[in-house]
């Protein structure tokens, strides 16, 4: 370690303070230590999309196991697809709204590791489930814990990358997580349609995934704790401790493409969950909120619903889970290619962009019925999809202070998991009374209230230090 990285650790625990920490991190160049934490984290947060996804790809399974049904006659029908999807998101809102404030306790790592641990066991019970009201609840449960996993990780990675490559690790971070959607479409492909030793298909698609999560008691041992979190706890000597970790690996590594701010960060104020919803934080928290709330239904409106939409538009089963198969693969490819532009443009403007692509690209798979134009359509939507998601997953994080960056990204998220919830009804009516080009009408108009929103009033944040 150079001397100015051990001077500059020496002053930070004398009592340079949190604000020293937070621009310190500011400053660091890219490191392959770096890439590293965010890759570990990012291999962790498969798990979370995994089961998170596999709720569209078991659809048609648990369909054909007679516990759920496509439609309902009733609009908040219990026993259709549209229920376990609400069961899902219900989860994840309750995780998000009432529990996000858990990371921001007990700390970024501990919450990291015992969220994924907790929902990957509620997985296991759910898929031991043999009637629908066990099934729903046990989703529900699982929910919850995948609900805290996100904004953990959300906030984890907004706090150990600066900012003038936090849209490039974001890109990655989305693309490493979603490795795991072809891998879970594979298996539904693959398992659905049968019943391998007398079990239902989907019920090992649900299994595999829980077992594989238990990776997560080696990737816990390879990350630290975020420093600027320790220190706005007062646990100073851990945090620079931390901090002489990441400069050490960084004064090895080539010299970032753009000089980062490094004029000291100012002082900020404690701020509390209830200063949320005052000035100046109150304009943020609605802003996220609007978006959130329609957002989801561009996002999971499509993930959830592929296989169901083919099937509407007349493809089998087995047809339907090749070609989302093939569609997932844009999943972990698009972050990638969106990593070349992650950090040139504010990420209000890569959001709007991005939902000009999605109404296009959906307006196409609605009325396209050639396999190959289906397939290309839905390849083209699911990646303008994913670069809506890494950008907004760092925009909504990094415009909140440390003290409260968890429990407020949680809180706006959380209205995404109200819509997505209510979307599984909505989606399911639409589709029963509208087809699939009432779904797409639907995605639309909640895209353009999206450009209109995030557009008129969402903040620029490019190149500017935490806790400003």
């Amino acid at each position: 370690m150079t001397a100015i990285g051990i001077e500059a650790g020496i002053d930070l625990a004398a009592g340079g303070g949190a604000d020293e920490i937070s621009r310190r991190l500011e400053s660091l160049p890219a490191s392959s230590y770096v890439w590293r934490l965010v890759i570990l984290l990012s291999l962790g947060g498969c798990f979370e999309i995994y089961d998170l996804f596999f709720t569209g790809y078991i659809a048609p399974g648990l369909t054909r196991s007679g516990l759920l049904t496509t439609t309902t006659q009733a609009f908040f029908g219990f026993s259709g697809i549209g229920a376990f999807v609400a069961a899902t998101f219900a989860g994840l809102f309750v995780g998000t709204f009432f529990l996000g404030f858990l990371a921001d306790r007990f700390g970024r790592r501990a919450i990291f590791t015992y969220a994924l641990l907790g929902y990957s066991a509620a997985s296991v019970v759910m898929a031991c489930q043999t009637t629908s009201g066990g099934l729903l609840l046990w989703r529900f449960i699982a929910g919850i814990g995948i609900g805290i996993e996100i904004i953990t990780i959300d906030a984890y990675i907004t706090e150990l990358v600066p900012s003038w490559m936090r849209g490039r690790a974001f890109a990655v971070n989305q693309s490493m997580m979603f490795i795991s959607v072809p891998i879970v479409a594979f298996l539904a492909w693959w398992l659905v349609p049968l019943s391998p030793y007398g079990v239902d298909g989907w019920r090992w698609v649900v299994l595999i995934g829980a077992a594989a999560s238990m990776v997560i008691w080696v990737l816990r041992l390879l990350v630290p704790e975020s420093p600027l979190w320790l220190a706005r706890q007062g646990r100073m000597e851990e945090a620079v401790k931390i901090l002489r970790t990441l400069e050490a690996s960084a004064g090895a590594a080539a010299r970032p493409e753009r000089t980062p701010d490094a004029s000291p960060a100012r002082t900020v104020a404690k701020a509390t969950f209830a200063d949320l919803f005052r000035p100046p934080y109150l304009s943020l928290v609605v802003l996220f909120m609007v978006f959130n709330f329609c957002q989801a239904f561009g996002f999971y409106g499509f993930a959830n619903w592929v296989p169901t939409l083919l099937v509407e538009k007349g493809i089998t089963i087995t047809r339907s889970l090749q070609y989302s198969f093939i569609i997932a693969f844009a999943y972990p490819i698009a972050p990638l290619l969106a990593a070349s532009f992650a950090d040139l443009f504010e990420r209000k403007w890569i959001i709007c962009g991005a939902c000009v692509a999605i109404i296009a690209f959906g307006m196409a798979f609605s009325q396209f019925a050639a396999p190959a134009l289906l397939i290309l359509s839905g390849v083209l939507l699911t990646a303008a999809n994913m670069t809506m998601s890494y950008a907004y997953h760092a925009y909504q994080t990094e415009v909140f202070p440390t003290s409260i960056r968890a429990r407020a990204s949680g809180l706006v998220y959380s209205m995404s998991r109200i819509s997505a919830m209510f979307s599984g009804f909505i989606v399911a009516y639409m589709l029963r009374v509208g087809g699939v080009n009432g779904v797409f009408g639907l995605i639309i108009s909640a895209m353009i209230l999206v450009i209109i929103t995030i557009a008129t009033f969402g903040p620029n944040v490019r190149g500017k230090p935490l806790d400003t």
